[in-house]
């Protein structure tokens, strides 16, 4: 075909159209929809001084909102169970990870989380390990480091631990 005859056939095929009138859009009320619950996570609580695990309700899939879980827990009543986290708070979490560059090649990657306590107590091996091994059940934190802050003096690393390291001895 050549030019000539192509052009006033694309033309009324335009005039034309596909033959169908539009109609107006009619509503058919509300699109449904469902609600959706918080994820369910666990976090590491006490009976009869070993660690188990137990179901927490979080706001969302990150370490940071299991650790908020595992301090309220702190303030709650437990029934059988207990913590060894009673009188201190989460104050923060930091990650060691840099984000990804742009022309990086994708491995796994692994860091330390810092989570920064507060409180005026001694903090135990097994608060340290509830904190840990809460943590450590994402693969990607290899250590977990505990900043201790106090009201009245300068704050104190309890040092770099994994769940391996302290769960041993409690239970």
């Amino acid at each position: 075909m050549n030019a000539r005859r192509v052009l006033p056939a694309v033309l009324l095929l335009l005039v034309a159209g596909c033959g169908i009138t539009p109609t107006d859009v009619t509503d058919r009320g509300k699109p449904p929809t469902i609600e959706i619950p918080p994820p369910t996570k666990t976090i590491f609580l006490l009976k009869d001084g070993k660690l188990i695990l137990q179901p927490a309700d979080v706001d969302s899939d990150t370490v940071g909102s299991l650790l908020t879980a595992l301090f309220d827990a702190s303030t709650a009543s437990l029934g059988d169970l207990d913590t060894a986290l009673r009188g201190f708070t989460l104050e923060g979490i930091e990650d060691s990870l840099n984000p990804i560059q742009r022309d990086e090649i994708q491995l796994p990657r692994t860091s330390t989380l810092t989570v920064f306590v507060k409180g005026e107590g001694t903090m135990t091996r097994l608060a340290k390990a509830q904190i840990v091994c809460t943590a450590q059940q994402d693969a990607a934190f290899e250590q977990v480091r505990i900043i201790h802050r106090y009201e009245n003096r300068p704050s104190r690393s309890e040092g770099r631990f994994t769940c391996a390291d302290l769960k041993p001895a409690t239970g």
